[in-house]
């Protein structure tokens, strides 16, 4: 979806637009999914903590998502509108099921292993994405091999095997994952009430939850520096000339060298600790724009690409982690519908601010130095939070 979706939405589906016309239907449809799913968020998770529905919502977010990639295989030529529509129900299932699924991070774990579990969940995340993407990727190059017509029939393919994969890979926790059963006669509506009454209970506990509100404040600077990163890449190299197939390819280097790196990541955790862990991503990202800043050979942007995949699963992975250490265990959807909610935010601001620097300037580069700022603030907040007073205030709204 994030690496064939844009292309194939304007060479196929978008063809009767301008390319400016189809730039801003499919950034338009980016900004709804991301609106809905921050203004869902807090209250899903609510609703599902009073009912002890986190598994269940995350199924049914899946299977939302699965169905409506799956579709996008019999969309025509031409059927911008749908291909949208279908992408947007898709992306709201994607992120609506990452709160369950976060959620279900503390009934996995306990605190000597959360750092390692949440590492393997985002490594597995990148070995299998990357498995997948390299075979449609190969299916686009040579779909003769394949028994397909042409790469457009590939790519349609793709989404299927996609829908597919995913489903296949939903079974596990499906099957052998538990939470905690809570006994209550209420339905659907009575739950929507009684979540919408968690939801402002939430936000009053928020108040005494002070570090976790620091590191929320933290972690939307610095994520938002990652995903504008992960978001602009490609823009970045097309202006500076780059070849579109190449940074292709560079996406799926950062997809491989994804996987072993974030374990690795959960070793430093173990001996450093998770903060220190994510200093250290920062650190990295820090060196990464300004190498950016001043590269000018494909190859380099191979090499970028390879220093992302070795920090980009880290910093998700413990940020998660280093989270579930200043929030109360007995509700975790709840306070993950936010965590969830300021990521959504986070895939605004970094993006405008390139945006921004790139109109008044007329320089990439400096675009791209910009997001400097984003990492050196979210650090600087991140060193404001007192982890040990954080799991104090915890315990106390667990009580």
């Amino acid at each position: 979806m994030a690496g064939f979706f844009p292309l194939f939405f304007k060479q196929y589906w978008a063809t009767t637009l301008d390319s400016s016309e189809s730039t801003f239907m499919l950034g338009s449809a980016n900004a709804f999914a991301s609106l809905v799913v921050v203004v869902l968020a807090p209250l899903l998770g609510a609703i599902a903590d009073k009912g002890g529905a986190r598994k269940r919502f995350l199924i049914y977010f899946a299977m939302m998502g699965i169905v409506m990639t799956g579709c996008l295989y019999l969309v025509a030529s031409g059927g911008w509108g749908l291909a949208l529509v279908l992408y947007v129900l898709a992306v709201i299932g994607f992120s609506g099921g990452n709160i369950f699924y976060d959620a279900l991070l503390v009934e996995v774990s306990d605190e000597s292993s959360v750092d390692q579990i949440s590492v393997l969940g985002f490594a597995f995340g990148y070995l299998g994405g990357g498995i997948l993407f390299a075979v449609n990727v190969l299916m686009t190059i040579n779909p003769e091999w394949f028994g397909l017509a042409d790469t457009a029939a590939a790519v349609r393919a793709s989404f299927l095997m996609v829908a597919g994969w995913w489903a296949l890979f939903t079974l596990p926790v499906l099957l052998f994952v538990t939470e905690p059963v809570v006994h209550t006669s209420m339905g659907l509506r009575d739950s929507i009430r009684a979540g919408f009454g968690e939801l402002r209970q939430t936000l009053s506990r928020l108040k005494l939850l002070k570090q976790a509100w620091i590191f929320l404040l933290a972690y939307w600077l610095y994520i938002d520096g990652v995903d504008t990163i992960v978001r602009m890449a490609v823009d970045y190299g097309l202006s500076l000339g780059f070849d579109s197939n190449g940074l292709i390819v560079a996406l799926l280097i950062t997809q491989f060298v994804g996987f072993p790196a974030a374990i690795i990541f959960g070793s430093l955790a173990e001996r450093w600790g998770a903060r220190e862990g994510i200093y250290l991503a920062i650190g990295v990202y820090l060196a990464i724009i300004l190498w950016a800043y001043q590269m000018s050979q494909v190859w380099e942007f191979y090499m970028l690409a390879i220093a992302i995949g070795l920090v980009q699963g880290g910093i998700q992975a413990l940020s998660r982690s280093y989270y579930t250490r200043l929030i109360p265990k007995n509700k975790p959807a709840e306070f993950f519908g936010f965590y969830n909610m300021l990521g959504k935010f986070a895939a605004v601001f970094g993006p405008l601010l390139m945006g921004g620097v790139s109109l008044a300037t007329g320089s990439p580069r400096l675009a791209i130095l910009s997001v400097a700022i984003l990492f050196v603030a979210g650090a600087l907040l991140l060193k404001c939070v007192d982890e040990e007073a954080g799991r104090a205030d915890a315990l106390r709204l667990e009580g």
